[in-house]
């Protein structure tokens, strides 16, 4: 058991070991007591279903505090869990539960209350969060409702109209209205808005409900299914014309536990699905980032080349000076590269030539090389690195030679 006392009730596993499918979360309140919650866990537990019980005080459905409490106590276990062995999870609801305690888990993981959890633990418990089974629940708390449950079980239980019965049920009622009505009108609003924006989660729900169930109206849990069908949840709702508040298990079984069964089916294939979706949508993110850096690397080698092409060093090696980015933005303009600056060479493979004892060769040279140049007027006409490039020019053309005015080959 890992809460208790001022925490507003207890959290502990029904069943925990072994091969499992998944986890079902079981929020119950003080309305129903422990060995008829422990049916629920040989239930789920025959279905191959681990479960971990939230059992909640009567207090913790009308003080805030202490449902949040025990939120974070149960959430604290189940990310334990989660982190060893990531598995479908589904809440199951049952009575006041949701009230009690499982919609301020609804808030922590969905970061709208006070409290919050690690990016990294939000995320997980998002993707485990696969079903929602609403058994006589949600209820709708008014200070009548607490008055029904502030009775103990023996005194609605005595026959005929006692006199006393009657008094101690109009006191409980009268001094419940004081306390419960400024805070009930206040916390309404929030709860059934937290519960209705479950459907973010994505996940299936099944909803059961009996038409004599005086505590759960079956009008008011017809409600709650409608509304969550139109926000788009995917809704499955059972009805028993004849069935008591939490006790649609024990009169109807074969029923129930069919009911149960393909609920959590759907949850694993929910489940199943979005762990498929997620490693395809990482694949491709992977696959994005891949090649967006091979596009920008060709960018940038079009931008370095173009301007590699404009500082051609004639040096030896044969090779290019190529500017990094920054220099390539703030200096359009060629300049002479200093001392110290960090740029990036980039070898080029030696050219093509020509052997020269080659007949190919040895053609070539006749032709394009004069065999007498005397009368030619060789003067320097400037300087490329610091070496004087020199330019010929023949004063009068030998007769029947044709000039060549290209003098690369």
């Amino acid at each position: 058991m890992f809460g208790g006392g001022s925490g507003g009730g207890s959290v502990y596993w029904g069943r925990k070991g072994g091969e499992f499918k998944g986890i079902v979360v079981l929020f119950a309140w003080i309305s129903i007591p422990r060995n008829h919650l422990k049916s629920y866990v040989d239930l789920y537990s025959s279905l191959g279903w681990n479960s971990l019980v939230s059992h909640a005080d009567f207090l913790s459905a009308f003080y805030p505090e202490k449902a949040l409490s025990l939120a974070y106590i149960l959430l604290n276990e189940l990310f334990e869990e989660l982190r060893i062995r990531p598995c479908p999870i589904v809440f199951v609801a049952f009575s006041g539960g949701p009230k009690a305690c499982m919609y301020k888990v609804f808030q922590i993981i969905q970061g709208t209350c006070g409290g919050h959890i690690n990016l990294d633990e939000n995320r997980l418990l998002r993707n485990c969060v696969s079903g929602h089974i609403y058994d006589s629940s949600p209820l709708d708390f008014t200070s009548d409702l607490g008055a029904q449950f502030a009775l103990p079980p023996a005194i609605q239980k005595m026959p005929g109209p006692s006199k006393l019965v009657s008094w101690f049920a109009k006191g409980v009622t009268s001094a419940l209205d004081g306390l419960y009505l400024t805070r009930f009108d206040s916390q309404r609003a929030e709860y059934w808005q937290t519960l209705y924006s479950s459907v973010d989660f994505g996940a299936p729900y099944l909803v059961l409900f009996s038409e004599t169930d005086h505590l759960a109206p079956y009008r008011s849990i017809y409600r709650f299914a409608q509304r969550l069908q139109d926000l788009g949840g995917d809704v499955k709702l059972v009805k028993w014309n004849v069935s008591p508040h939490i006790g649609h298990y024990k009169h109807y079984p074969i029923q129930y536990r069919a009911a149960v069964t393909n609920l959590l089916e759907k949850a694993a294939s929910v489940y199943s699905r979005r762990i498929q979706q997620l490693r395809a949508g990482n694949g491709l993110d992977g696959m994005h980032d891949e090649i967006s850096e091979l596009i920008c690397n060709l960018q940038k080698a079009a931008v370095y080349s173009n301007q590699s092409l404009r500082r051609v060093a004639v040096e030896p090696g044969d090779h290019f000076f190529v500017p990094t980015s920054t220099e390539y933005h703030n200096n359009r303009e060629s300049e002479p590269l200093q001392d110290g600056r960090k740029v990036t060479t980039i070898y080029l493979p030696p050219s093509p030539s020509i052997n020269a004892n080659s007949v190919l060769g040895q053609l070539l040279f006749d032709v394009c090389v004069p065999k007498n140049v005397e009368g030619w007027d060789i003067r320097f006409s400037g300087s490329l690195n610091g070496h004087p490039i020199a330019s010929a020019r023949m004063h009068s053309p030998v007769k029947g030679i044709k000039c060549i005015r290209r003098s690369r080959l």
